[in-house]
């Protein structure tokens, strides 16, 4: 018999064994992975990395219990999806090995065991940090940079990062609900874009409905139950309808593959709760995509697809001849089935098809990285872009603003009088589209012409216009006023170097003018000495040198007064004391502290203050119901009735408790002149009259109809959906009492099944 320490060491031994063959199935499943792809991969470097890697992270576990190891290793399978080179594959494997295992490895061990390429690509991973995006202050702005220098110098860098993000997203259950809910809220506005910008809609799609699950968990199960229910019911009509055009496609010798697919439950979710649309609105619930081989074949059979089906007016797009910023190309079309039902058709190549799904990653997928340096820089000029025109803004609030109108909002394309696309965030006026052409043409444009005819400047563009932009070789240079016009941070950083470079006289007299302004506002008087002194004590505080320089920052608008404002009180008060009224009465006391908050929307939310509030489409609650209020992280209070099956289910099962809080309406803001909307689901005869005679009693009782859809229930039974708008319940009840008086009215309920 040995001793216990030895029965101890042979008892870690095994347990060592045990966990190293677990993670090795992992490994395993990884090779097969790439070997299945068919591509050149270095195994024996893949699998010395994999070795390193679960040598260092040893002993290591994640929240969920399972060893570390399996992390990297998710995330490399995440990579090699995306048909990353064998570079990529190691640095996902090493990809936390420096931050998790500093004290036993280096970036310099790295590049001497797995070369320069790799330790460059950890090191990039391993400078990225958590951003907060709740915390818009200067560390956020430096995290976010380095992300975006990282991408600028090798983009391998943020697809590794994305697939990390992926796989945590997919394994967030195990973490803390606070941690989850912030992790959520930062994959939802920085990574999800990202991914679209990059055109990773695969990563992008699946981060998405990831992140809604988490930050409003009742609304994501509203609306995927809807979508597994209406698929349920109606899964045939996809099947039927993919047959269908095989059928029609073949008769015509086109060589295609065509897929089907329905919306997700976060694109479903921006449509109902953002565009404010009830499910029956939504036209592009099913789609069917059908890829090609050639453009001209994409033409063709969006012809034949306008034969076969009633297109719907002012639903097709052509993102062949006018690409999306992502390098996404295809036709889309909407199309009205023979049944009735609506559906989208997307037409396009394989090759469009490659970069559709994986965007710029489509280069290492499909072209084995041989896609030129110069042209992948091309496609990436907007980070570049981004990172010079943060270069003079020193407020934070600034580049966050530019990243999300840069980076984030939708496109606007116009062309230039030569034909040449310029692609433009969505609400960019002609100030942007100067300096998107060039600075000197921004600095000296005097005027412009859109499709043909003089425009002011301030002309917000749409897509498809012509725009010229007039110049003067005696401009004296961009307005101030121009910094409120334009929307890109392109043209703000521009506009602002220019001034700083050309105005700084200038800038300081506008700059102490709006210092002044507030130190006329504050109580008490301080002479200029004290002024100045105040002054030079707050441009320290910002990592300013002197008063001078501060004013010329502040005139040239490379700092927003509202950041200076709070250390400029707080400095005035620390030099000129000032006496505060003391509070003697405990009425006072008390009135200024148990003051309710009132939210918009008519509703009052306890402990909430300035919250916006919405109505949960699950129940659509009206002035009467008892309501409960739900916080969603980043999506405002979500307002339900206390009976909704979804608050019961949730309270039953103890989930979210904390996000529960108290709500009411508020009978002074709540005025007899507002509406709401309502659902009335209606069961009735098909009688040939039946809705007018709806439509009728409706417009009798001057109550506006917002939305109607009907669907056949049995030969002789129909279902009526109504979306009209109600003033409260007293209101929905009278309308409720009018319409089963109707004679083929059977049944009534309230909200749609």
């Amino acid at each position: 018999m040995g001793s216990e320490a030895e029965r101890n060491d042979e008892l870690n031994a095994d347990s060592r064994r045990e966990e190293d063959d677990y993670v090795d199935e992992y490994f395993a499943d990884l090779e097969n992975t790439l070997k299945s792809y068919g591509k050149q991969y270095n195994f024996t470097r893949i699998r010395e990395a994999y070795l390193y890697a679960r040598e260092l992270h040893s002993g290591q576990k994640r929240q969920s219990g399972e060893p570390y190891i399996v992390h990297p290793v998710s995330v490399a399978k995440i990579a090699a999806s995306l048909g990353l080179d064998t570079d990529s594959i190691v640095a996902s494997l090493l990809h936390d090995v420096v931050e998790d295992c500093g004290d036993r490895t280096s970036i310099p061990e790295i590049a001497e065991r797995f070369g320069s390429t790799v330790a460059d690509l950890v090191e990039g991973l391993t400078k990225m940090k958590s951003i907060d995006v709740e915390d818009r202050q200067t560390q956020q702005v430096e995290n976010i940079r380095k992300m975006l220098l990282a991408m600028s110098h090798d983009i391998r860098v943020i697809f590794i990062k994305l697939c990390d993000r992926l796989h945590n997203m997919q394994t967030l259950s195990a973490k803390p609900e606070n941690k989850r809910r912030s992790i959520a809220l930062e994959t939802m506005y920085v990574y999800a874009p990202l991914a679209h910008r990059l055109g990773i809609q695969k990563i992008r799609q699946e981060l998405e409905d990831l992140a809604l699950s988490y930050l409003d968990p009742i609304g994501y199960a509203e609306v995927s139950g809807y979508i597994e229910n209406k698929f349920g019911k109606t899964r045939d009509f996809l099947e039927n309808l993919k047959q269908f055009i095989s059928e029609k496609l073949t008769e015509y010798g086109i060589h295609f593959t065509l897929e089907g697919r329905v919306k997700t439950v976060f694109s479903m979710y921006h449509k109902i709760y953002d565009l404010n649309k009830t499910f029956d609105e939504i036209y592009d619930f099913y789609a069917v995509r059908i890829i090609v081989e050639t453009e001209l074949e994409c033409y063709t059979v969006l012809g034949l697809i306008h034969e076969l089906y009633k297109s719907v007016p002012g639903r097709f797009k052509d993102y062949i001849s006018t690409p999306k910023p992502n390098m996404y190309q295809s036709l889309h079309t909407t199309v009205i089935g023979r049944d009735g039902m609506p559906f989208e058709v997307q037409i396009r190549t394989q090759a469009m098809h490659q970069v559709a799904e994986y965007g710029i990653a489509a280069h290492w997928k499909y072209k084995s990285g041989e896609q030129s340096r110069a042209e992948i820089d091309q496609k990436l000029q907007w980070i570049s872009r981004l990172i010079e025109s943060e270069d003079d803004t020193r407020d934070p609030d600034d580049f966050m603003d530019a990243l999300k109108i840069d980076v984030y909002h939708d496109e606007t394309f116009v062309f230039t009088p030569k034909g040449d696309i310029i692609a433009l965030p969505l609400g960019a006026t002609v100030i942007d589209f100067a300096y998107a052409i060039h600075s000197e043409v921004g600095h000296h444009m005097i005027g412009a012409k859109v499709n043909g005819v003089i425009a002011p400047i301030t002309t917000t563009l749409k897509n498809g216009d012509i725009v010229e932009i007039l110049t003067s070789a005696s401009s004296k240079g961009p307005s101030r006023d121009w910094l409120k016009i334009a929307t890109t941070g392109e043209a703000k950083g521009k506009i602002r170097t220019w001034f700083k470079k050309e105005k700084r006289q200038e800038n300081i007299v506008v700059g102490k003018s709006e210092i002044d302004r507030e130190f006329a506002k504050f109580s008490g008087e301080c002479g200029d000495e004290v002024k100045n002194e105040i002054v030079a004590t707050v441009a320290r505080r910002m990592g300013i040198q002197s008063a001078e320089d501060l004013y010329n920052t502040l005139g040239y608008g490379g700092i927003s007064m509202s950041k200076v404002l709070p250390k400029l009180k707080d400095e005035y008060d620390r030099f000129v004391k000032t006496e505060e009224p003391e509070v003697t009465s405990t009425e006072q006391v008390q009135t200024t502290t148990t003051k309710r908050v009132k939210t918009s929307g008519g509703i009052i939310v306890d402990g909430q203050a300035g919250c916006t509030v919405k109505f949960a489409k699950c129940c659509n609650p009206l002035p009467g119901d008892s309501v409960i209020g739900f916080i969603t992280k980043g999506y405002g209070i979500s307002i339900h009735k206390r009976d909704c099956p979804n608050v019961i289910a949730s309270l039953r099962e103890g989930k979210n408790d904390d996000r529960w809080v108290e709500a009411s309406w508020d009978a002074v803001d709540t005025a007899p002149s507002d509406l709401y909307e309502a659902l009335l689901q209606i069961y009735a005869v098909n009688s040939i009259t039946i809705i007018a005679d709806i439509t009728s009693a409706l417009a009798e009782m001057k109550v506006s109809i917002l939305g109607i859809s009907t669907m056949k229930q049995t030969q002789d039974e129909i279902v009526i959906n109504l979306k009209i708008a109600c003033k409260n319940m007293s209101h929905y009840d009278s309308i409720v009492s009018r319409m089963r008086s109707i004679r083929d009215v059977k049944r009534i309920t309230r909200g749609f099944n």
